[in-house]
């Protein structure tokens, strides 16, 4: 079973819509956290040890995990997924996106 984590800034759009999008996908488990200080559900070191897999939501994002978290990455997959703030939860276009981008990097 491979460990999918989604990241984006506040762990309240984008993130936790990957992560019920792809939820019951088969041979995955999903997480979803945030990088913002103040995030719903905010970064540990702990959820990128559990991570096999790493979904960030823009470079930016890519840049501040590398930054505050570098020694916990150990060399993981983090794939960008250029998906802007741009959308509410569940949002039927931010579902759509999503599915045409994270399934090329699921087992």
């Amino acid at each position: 079973m491979r460990k999918v984590l989604f990241l984006c800034s506040q762990n309240r759009l984008r993130s936790p819509t990957a992560e019920q999008v792809f939820a019951d996908w088969p041979g995955i488990e999903t997480a979803s956290a945030g990088l913002n200080v103040g995030a719903d559900n905010p970064l540990t070191p702990e959820l990128l040890q559990w991570a096999d897999l790493i979904f960030v939501m823009e470079r930016a994002h890519r840049s501040k995990l590398s930054a505050r978290f570098r020694t916990h990455l150990g060399g993981k997959r983090i794939v960008c997924l250029d998906i802007p703030d741009n959308y509410e939860f569940m949002d039927p276009e931010l579902i759509r996106l999503l599915q045409g981008k994270v399934p090329p990097h699921l087992p």
